[in-house]
């Protein structure tokens, strides 16, 4: 039995028996002391819980993070969210489902992106810098890593090729302001788009779809991490500017923005506060975009209560020529002279 039907792809009401695989399982207690299953199902497409009300002590067996299951259930609303009431759940069996239908990858072709980061490193003008990036991604452990790992566990890129995706687009971005304004160093502050996550290379691993934080992740986080790597990078480059060094890693330091948010230091440079905005930015973006592949009419459509952004959202379907288009754009990055110069010949005035 193949799979049915994606999790974006459930509405309420709906019965459902199809494959799912487990990405957490909490054993749990209601009030009356009766053992329940808390269960996060996923495939590529999304995720829903869905509680285990009997014999939750023995299903706790097969219920482990990263096994395939096959459920029987009524998807429902609680909470202004959809889950999955389970009726039952088995262990699916080896050859009945495509691994491939549990995890999520980025939607951009993973050589046209290996092709766009090459491009924003060559556009670096800084020998020193250039170097480092060219030492941080040639390296066969780190660079293959980079691209294949996500962004985050959770909320935004949380799919495999998504840091990757989320390091370009932040790229691009800056690249674009650092013309926009007056006093962006562009160099640094590209480069520090490109490293600005380079830690979540260790700080999390996907282990058969499931993301989850290592040891080292946990224990020091990806912002002491990816500090920690480019000093080693730079320590292997002769000569390398200790002022450079210390902005780059100030750049990867500070990119969160606030001391609640995990920087341990604030943005204190114009490049540094730039990136702080654009990988906020970016972040919310892409959690809109996901949530826009989810809405099942043409017309705009409220989503469900976003914790993360404390609303809900009105959105639109997102179109997929939509994000062809900006995909072959991505493959082909013009100059940014060129590119204001044919948006002044389409420009009214």
């Amino acid at each position: 039995m193949a799979k049915v039907k994606y999790v974006d792809e459930l509405r309420e009401g709906e019965q459902v028996d199809d494959y799912f695989m487990i990405k957490s399982a909490r054993l749990g207690e209601t009030k009356a002391g009766k053992p329940y299953l808390a269960l996060n199902l996923a495939d590529k497409s999304g995720e829903i819980n869905g509680p285990v009300w009997e014999n939750a002590e023995s299903l706790q067996k097969i219920c482990r993070a990263g096994n395939v299951v096959r459920v029987r259930g009524l998807v429902q609303r609680y909470r202004e969210n959809l889950q999955l009431k389970i009726d039952t759940i088995n262990l699916g069996e080896e050859g009945e489902y495509d691994l491939s239908s549990f995890i999520a990858t980025s939607l951009r072709p993973a050589h046209q992106m290996e092709e766009e980061l090459q491009q924003l490193i060559d556009s670096v003008n800084d020998v020193f810098i250039r170097t480092l990036l060219l030492e941080v991604f040639s390296d066969i452990q780190s660079g293959a890593d980079f691209k294949k790992s996500p962004a985050a566990k959770g909320i935004h890129h949380a799919y495999l090729g998504g840091l990757l995706e989320h390091s370009l687009s932040i790229a691009r971005v800056a690249a674009m302001l650092a013309d926009h304004y007056r006093g962006i160093d562009r160099d640094l502050v590209v480069a520090g788009a490109l490293l600005h996550d380079i830690g979540k290379t260790k700080e999390l691993a996907s282990q058969s779809g499931v993301i989850d934080y290592t040891d080292i992740g946990r224990l020091k986080g990806h912002l002491y991490i990816g500090a920690e790597l480019v000093g080693q990078a730079a320590a292997s480059i002769e000569d390398f500017p200790e002022q450079t060094l210390t902005h780059l890693q100030h750049l990867i330091l500070s990119h969160h923005g606030k001391y609640e948010f995990g920087s341990p230091v604030l943005p204190m440079t114009a490049e540094a506060l730039l990136l702080s905005f654009i990988d906020d930015l970016d972040a919310k973006m892409n959690l809109v975009e996901q949530l826009g592949r989810k809405v099942e009419s043409e017309t705009y459509q409220w989503s469900d209560y976003q914790r993360s952004l404390e609303r809900y959202l009105y959105l639109r379907p997102a179109s997929p020529a939509s994000t062809q288009q900006k995909d072959r754009d991505h493959s082909q990055p013009q100059d940014y002279e060129t590119r204001l110069h044919d948006t002044k010949q389409r420009s009214l005035f």
